[in-house]
């Protein structure tokens, strides 16, 4: 067995985020001047974290922010930025573009709650998953491949991130990153943080929130299987205490 932590990070704010737009995949904005800031401060706060793999969405916004969290860390030099299209925001078809009010009054028209209402040539909820696993299945094979097994490793610390066992970062977008953190959490029974309830875990993620599960992987005959999860914690916001309050 092999045991691995999994950090996800939402990028930072673009002008699209601060004026309640819908982005999806097919508007493809840059990080607005807050989100730079924001992107700082989150490699400010993982600057120690050794990050042995780290996958961003193709999309700008999220490549970004990758790129200021690993040129703020100390411990990742050499570790290439990989784009991964499966890590792309949630499709949300005729909606992107518009306003997130919008959305709200097609789902109310469909009779449906906004989350789990699809806009006409938009994602489900269902599609979006698959992709996270199809996402989860790779990076399974690649821990095999990279890591071996049999191999002893070190318990990870209560913020699972110890220096001895593979640490992948993974950054992408705000409603992926929910349905990620639901699959995880609900489909595929990862345990809560003490005291924690599992509406917090699975509220909104801001803009470079950070969420943690270490996991646990078997090997099978049809390959590596997730033995065992934990969620550290999610949607941690500390760094952006420091900036400035009108963030």
């Amino acid at each position: 067995m092999f045991t691995f932590t999994l950090t996800f990070v939402r990028h930072g704010e673009t002008q699209y985020n601060r004026d309640k737009l819908l982005q999806g995949q097919g508007v493809d904005t840059p990080l607005s001047d807050t989100g730079v800031r924001q992107a700082e401060a989150v490699g400010r706060y993982l600057a120690d974290v050794p990050f042995s793999e780290v996958y961003a969405s193709n999309l700008q916004r999220a490549v970004q922010t990758a790129e200021h969290i690993l040129a703020n860390n100390t411990c990742s030099c050499g570790v290439e930025l990989l784009l991964e299209p499966l890590l792309a925001e949630r499709g949300f078809g005729v909606a992107e573009g518009r306003p997130k009010e919008e959305l709200k009054n097609m789902a109310n028209a469909a009779g449906q709650s906004c989350r789990d209402f699809t806009p006409p040539g938009g994602e489900t909820l269902e599609q979006v998953k698959l992709r996270f696993q199809k996402f989860l299945k790779l990076l399974f094979a690649k821990m095999q491949d990279a890591q071996g097994w049999g191999l002893p490793a070190a318990a990870p610390d209560e913020e699972g991130a110890q220096r001895s066992s593979a640490h992948v970062l993974v950054v992408s977008h705000g409603a992926y990153i929910r349905v990620a953190a639901r699959h995880l959490l609900e489909d595929l029974k990862c345990s809560l943080p003490p005291a924690s309830k599992m509406s917090q875990l699975l509220s909104p993620c801001p803009n470079t929130g950070v969420s943690r599960f270490v996991l646990t992987l078997a090997a099978s005959s049809s390959g590596p299987v997730l033995h065992g999860a934990r969620c550290v914690f999610a949607n941690r916001k500390d760094h952006l205490e420091t900036l400035r309050t009108d963030l």
